[in-house]
């Protein structure tokens, strides 16, 4: 058994990519970028809005306006409050897991806190939130888990991460740690699945409801 778990955030405890990724496309029309679904899930998948920003402006030579990120951010926020869910099955896996637990992702403080109070973790995961503005660099670096592991008091070793995108397994692997992919957040449903040989986890599942059938040992005893 693992001695910590550790959730990535958007598109694993809270099915948020989709929301994210349409408002990203619909800001970036705006402003004459045409791109798609498939083009943010291999691109941005999993990278801090930071990171993200400057592919863009790399990619396609834009100059964005000032006040691009905050309009983006303010209006992401505002979706979140109306079309946010918790994913189906976290709560429960949550309520019975045998072994600490914490969160390590890519959004911003602001973000990453609001998004679980509206989605009703953010309680729990009280003082166990890590986010990529505290370490040098973000996914697919090792940084942030080797720094969530750190101040969870864990060998990394010891550690097994819960993500969705290829940058946060890429991650995940580099800090030396068991990695398993969740499959089952909307922005990934139907889509056929990359698997590079430098982001292969050690397990794939589909639903929260399977996450102890793939190790009981992870399950608190009654």
């Amino acid at each position: 058994m693992f001695d910590l778990c550790i959730f990535d955030c958007d598109g694993v405890l809270i099915d948020s990519e989709i929301i994210s990724a349409n408002m990203l496309i619909a800001e970036l029309s705006a402003l004459g970028v045409e791109i798609d679904l498939d083009y943010v899930a291999r691109h941005f998948l999993g990278r801090s809005y930071p990171t993200v920003m400057k592919q863009i402006r790399l990619e396609f030579g834009l100059d964005l306006p000032d006040d691009f990120e905050a309009r983006y951010r303010a209006r992401l926020l505002a979706a979140f409050e109306t079309d946010l869910r918790v994913m189906p099955g976290v709560t429960e896996v949550l309520d019975q897991i045998a072994v600490p637990w914490c969160v390590a992702t890519s959004s911003s403080p602001p973000r990453a806190n609001r998004s679980l109070e509206i989605v009703g973790l953010a309680e729990r995961a009280q003082g166990r939130i890590f986010t990529a503005s505290e370490v040098a660099q973000g996914k697919p670096a090792p940084d942030l888990f080797l720094h969530a592991a750190r101040q969870m008091g864990v060998d990394p070793a010891r550690c097994l991460v819960i993500e969705d995108s290829l940058t946060g397994i890429r991650a995940g692997l580099a800090a030396g740690m068991t990695v398993w992919r969740f499959t089952g957040a909307s922005h990934l449903k139907g889509r056929p699945l990359a698997r590079p040989v430098d982001a292969i986890p050690a397990l794939e599942f589909a639903s929260f409801a399977d996450f102890y059938h793939l190790d009981r040992a992870m399950r608190a005893s009654k």
